[in-house]
């Protein structure tokens, strides 16, 4: 045993210095020795290019500080532990630190001195075979920036959102990404606004689908009502993803038309594009939730004429049923003077007769709809 634990001390100073699949995690006397476990990648970029590989978030603002240009971190999931290294070197509001370790945060746009605090929350839709009254249509996630002079940091919840492409692409474009903070955060509002405009467009498929099957004639042996699951299910999920879109709306009210001093002049005008595509997808989902209501409305009321036809039927053979109960009742009753009891004739000519009333009866209800 004193030989594995020899084993384990002389190999864990060198896994701290290695990276793994693109995640630091080295052990930096600034952060803290946890401080890289979330952090997915980390980054300096001068001039609109990377400089230099994969560093720890001190080291990336040493080098920020002395040369120029701005660091960008990505963190994933960090604990408090492990965000509070950072926390410290770039200085981030407290209160900014809990919402990004906690999450679950409405879409908002803070300034806390010289940080902007920005929250989205992105939106992935679900593929299914079919829908169901259980099916998950939409899941959520949570991307947080801070975003400052020479700094931004990303942290991501959730297992959808990656933003590794995003940094490639923008790496791509090296006269964006010279604008600095600011450029970053915009492609990462635009590419969530893309997000909501592609699940926009598949709920729609859904919700076609729904309404097809509500107003079309049923099958044979189907009944109405059972489509109700299913369109309260879809409401839910639309529910979820307006509580993404909608508070998000102001935000980049703020971001396209205010002044901001973190946000470069020539990124704001992109900004006003992400806040029109944004104002299209909310008139959607707006829609959506009015359309699914009245899907389920009329899906309601097709179940409820749906049981009145029944009604009306068991009504009618009831009151058909009756006239033969009836005079067997009537018949049934030990008299000895009653009408036609003692004649040869008497049983056939009151069943032919109780077979007319019936037939007569049958066609009136036939007649009216109600058979």
């Amino acid at each position: 045993m004193s030989m594995i634990r020899d084993l384990r001390a002389a190999v864990r100073p060198a896994l701290r210095r290695v990276p793994v699949q693109g995640t630091v995690r080295a052990y930096d006397a600034a952060c803290g020795p946890a401080a890289g476990s979330a952090v997915v990648d980390c980054a300096v970029y001068r001039d609109g290019k990377r400089v230099g590989a994969a560093c720890t978030p001190a080291e990336a603002m040493r080098r920020v500080r002395a040369e120029g240009g701005f660091a960008w971190i990505g963190l994933h999931e960090p604990t408090e532990q492990e965000f509070a290294g950072i926390a410290r070197e770039f200085g981030l509001h407290p209160l900014a630190v809990e919402d990004a370790v906690h999450a679950h945060q409405r879409p908002k746009l803070e300034r806390y001195d010289d940080t902007l605090f920005t929250v989205f929350k992105t939106v992935h839709y679900v593929e299914h075979a079919e829908l169901t009254a259980t099916s998950e249509v939409v899941e959520t996630g949570e991307v947080m920036c801070f975003t400052g002079e020479d700094f931004i940091i990303t942290v991501r919840h959730g297992g959808q959102g990656s933003l590794r492409q995003l940094r490639h692409r923008l790496q791509d474009d090296p006269e964006l990404l010279a604008k600095g903070p600011s450029a970053v955060l915009h492609a990462i509002a635009d590419q969530v606004v893309d997000g909501y405009i592609a699940v926009a467009a598949a709920v729609q498929d859904d919700i076609d689908e729904v309404e097809i099957d509500v107003f079309s004639p049923p099958s044979k042996g189907a009944r109405r009502g059972g489509d109700a699951g299913r369109i309260y299910q879809l409401k839910r999920e639309v529910l979820e993803f307006k509580r993404a879109v909608t508070p998000l709306i102001r935000p980049m009210q703020l971001l396209s038309e205010r002044p901001v001093r973190l946000v470069d002049p020539g990124i704001q005008k992109y900004f006003r594009d992400v806040a029109d595509h944004l104002a299209r997808v909310h008139e959607q989902v707006v829609s959506f939730d009015d359309l699914l209501n009245s899907i389920l409305q009329a899906n309601l009321a097709q179940a409820s004429v749906a049981q009145n036809e029944d009604m009306r039927k068991i009504t009618s053979w009831a009151a058909i049923c009756a006239v033969p109960t009836m005079i067997a009742g009537i018949y049934g009753m030990n008299f000895d003077h009653m009408p036609e009891l003692h004649w040869k004739y008497g049983y056939p000519a009151v069943m032919v007769l109780t077979v007319a009333i019936c037939v007569t009866i049958h066609r009136g209800f036939k007649r009216n709809g109600w058979l």
